[in-house]
């Protein structure tokens, strides 16, 4: 290592935390000059500085910016805002970071979320759940329906070719599935297959994560869905 790049406990070097500390310094200018702007285009600054504090290891102090764009994001109905202030807020590891992580998974599902940021939240679910637990298996196979579902023709093969290893690899962990014979199978006694099955049993993983945290009421939101 060189002597002049001093490695970190949060993964940074000197450099990247002078880079970083200069970049929140300037956010940090831009949101407090803000005067005429809408509360959602300061939420989104707020998520830029939470951003940047989560890289820093500030992250008592990421939450709470966070925490107050997602309450505007949801206010305005700008899902896609309101998910991406869950992504953060899970990666703030405060106590309820996990509750913040299944509340953007019902979003970003229930939601028209750009799908890419769905798979990203139903990859924390993967990573957090235990290897043999059916839930990662939901969680994968979630992903690829959404990107079925939403996708365009530009990005759907790249995302389907991620969702698929996501499937596989939670396969291969979960049953030590290493073909597509024993996937097929793996996928039929799961019942993997038909949404109507998987979809209300991945309702359920979320109500576990979320518990009784809710931070808003799902049945007024549903009744803004087509």
């Amino acid at each position: 290592m060189s002597e002049n790049v001093v490695e970190i406990r949060d993964g940074l070097n000197d450099n990247d935390r002078v880079e970083l500390t200069k970049l929140l310094v300037e956010k940090l200018q831009e949101l407090h000059s803000l005067t005429n702007a809408t509360p959602l285009v300061r939420a989104r600054l707020q998520m830029d500085v939470a951003e940047i504090l989560v890289q820093l290891g500030r992250k008592t102090e990421a939450w709470t910016l966070a925490r107050e764009a997602f309450d505007t994001a949801l206010k305005d109905d700008a899902w896609q805002d309101a998910v991406e202030a869950c992504n953060v807020l899970f990666q703030c590891e405060q106590d309820d970071s996990v509750a913040a992580l299944g509340m953007g998974v019902w979003l970003a599902v229930s939601f028209p979320v750009d799908p890419e940021l769905t798979l990203a939240m139903l990859q924390h679910i993967v990573d957090e759940t235990p290897n043999h637990s059916d839930n990662a298996a939901l969680a994968a196979v979630t992903a690829r329906y959404v990107v079925d579902l939403r996708a365009d023709n530009e990005s759907h093969e790249s995302q389907s070719f991620f969702a698929n290893n996501l499937i596989a690899s939670v396969a291969e962990r979960h049953s030590n599935v290493r073909n597509q014979a024993a996937l097929d199978k793996w996928m039929d006694m799961l019942e993997l297959r038909d949404p109507e099955i998987f979809l209300p049993r991945m309702g359920r993983v979320v109500n576990a994560i979320v518990g009784d945290a809710w931070w808003f009421d799902r049945e007024e939101l549903r009744k803004k869905l087509d």
